[in-house]
């Protein structure tokens, strides 16, 4: 019904721009044409919206799945359009088309944006979400269950486990709190357990030991029962451009790349920070010039911090921040450690003493993080990427906490618009790590627009 209204309310809204109405509402003539244009047009789109699967409950209300299957029906649409034009030597007025694909792709986008809103708050509640039956080894269950139940956003409610081959005398397993229904490695005993559980589909993760061709019946029962299922593989934290998947002698084999940033893609990633971060220094310079007054009349000391990070592949720079925090902020750190309310090495306290009037209200908007927009044009980091880490914290990593120092540090990354100060260091370093796996131009722009709603919220700032 969005959808139809959207695409409606476009090609309505281009025709009266281009064309125009009088008062009586009539048309006739070659306006007449681009009324049955609109027409064909309105049931056409509405249709590839379907073909291409942009309401299949599998992607509504996460992912960006489906915001590109949305994109790219409309896309081809206009794109048909064009070609029949051209082919057939009809004048479409440009600015008919000009108006309506814009306007109507715009529209579709925000409009599925605003019912994955309403989804989320249904999700958050528990409602509106996919029951779903575990179905593999102990571990592989936990992991999996633990994903999903932080992730409610994606719609998979973990209602019951199922351990084929590992027999257990309870009736919870433990470490999921979710009821264990059985083990015994049989298609009929699995179905069962599904129809006592009501699930809608069945998960496999690691650990499943079932046959190839039990799996293969198992498959064809749930697809008779309209039951969904999904493969869950034991590799977490890698997305979707990196999974490629290839049929071999009738076998799905999953390919994952290695993550890398290319020649080609480190050019980009640099023009877009150079581009960025000047154009954004330009336009907060009247802001940048008034909050370093308030610092300078707020406290006394230089308006701004430096300090030593760790940056990319492990080269130290000086990291700069406006002053938020008293001159001798770091010798009087020692005296507030009994406070600390971080895990792992980061340092959190909760309304710090150290912290001046003016630093409180910078801190909590990253507003005293803008001069990084000099590290990002210099060099040293980049707009997006891990939260720069201090030489103390490195020596401390384990070794594969140390990835995240395969890219340059961010002013904002995953760790800005997931929580901030709020977040674990376990939390913060998993969100860092899937960064550097699955960076990707497109990924840097919506965790900026992500960033924008984060930092005006406030949350998770001190």
């Amino acid at each position: 019904m969005v959808d139809a209204f959207v695409i409606v309310w476009a090609l309505a809204g281009a025709y009266s721009i281009r064309f125009g109405l009088d008062s009586s509402f009539t048309v006739s003539g070659q306006d007449s044409s681009y009324v049955w244009l609109s027409i064909i047009l309105a049931i056409t789109w509405w249709l590839m919206l379907e073909a291409w699967n942009t309401r299949q409950s599998r992607i509504l209300g996460s992912g960006p799945d489906e915001y590109k299957r949305v994109a790219a029906a409309s896309l081809w649409l206009f794109g048909f359009v064009a070609i029949f034009s051209y082919v057939f030597r009809l004048d479409t007025a440009r600015g008919y088309v000009g108006i309506a694909l814009p306007a109507g792709l715009s529209g579709l986008l925000l409009g599925r944006w605003l019912l994955r809103q309403h989804l989320s708050v249904h999700r958050q509640k528990g409602r509106r979400m996919s029951r779903l039956m575990l179905l593999g080894g102990p571990s592989g269950i936990v992991h999996l269950a633990e994903n999903l139940v932080r992730e409610k956003h994606a719609g998979y409610m973990p209602v019951a486990a199922y351990t084929p081959g590992d027999p257990s005398s309870s009736n919870e397993l433990a470490g999921s709190g979710l009821p264990l229904l059985g083990h015994t490695p049989q298609t009929q005993t699995i179905l069962d357990a599904i129809d006592r559980c009501d699930a809608d589909a069945v998960a496999i993760t690691a650990g499943v030991h079932l046959s190839p061709r039990t799996l293969r019946q198992l498959g064809w029962e749930l697809a008779d029962r309209n039951v969904g299922l999904i493969l869950a593989p034991a590799l977490t934290d890698v997305a979707g451009p990196r999974i490629h998947t290839q049929q071999v002698a009738g076998l799905p084999l999953i390919h994952v790349t290695t993550p890398t940033l290319e020649a080609g893609q480190r050019v980009a990633k640099r023009l877009f920070d150079v581009a960025a971060s000047a154009g954004l220094i330009v336009l907060f310079s009247p802001l940048l010039m008034i909050l370093a007054l308030m610092v300078k009349l707020d406290s006394p000391g230089p308006v701004l911090f430096r300090q030593e990070r760790v940056g990319f592949e492990g080269a130290h720079f000086r990291m700069l921040k406006f002053r938020s925090m008293v001159v001798d902020a770091e010798a009087r750190l020692t005296e507030l450690a009994h406070r600390n309310e971080g895990s792992g090495l980061l340092f959190k306290v909760r309304n710090d003493p150290r912290i001046t009037r003016v630093g409180g209200v910078l801190r909590k908007y990253s507003m005293d993080e803008l001069p990084q927009l000099f590290n990002v044009f210099l060099g040293s980091m980049s707009l997006v990427g891990p939260r720069p880490p201090l030489p103390k914290e490195v020596e401390a990593y384990e070794q594969d906490v140390r990835r995240r120092l395969l890219v340059k540090p961010g002013v904002t990354g995953l760790w800005q618009v997931s929580g901030r100060s709020n977040l674990s260091w376990q939390d913060s370093v998993r969100l860092d790590l899937y960064y550097v796996e699955n960076w990707s131009l497109a990924g840097d722009l919506i965790i900026l627009l992500r960033t924008a709603r984060a930092v005006l919220g406030g949350h998770g700032a001190y």
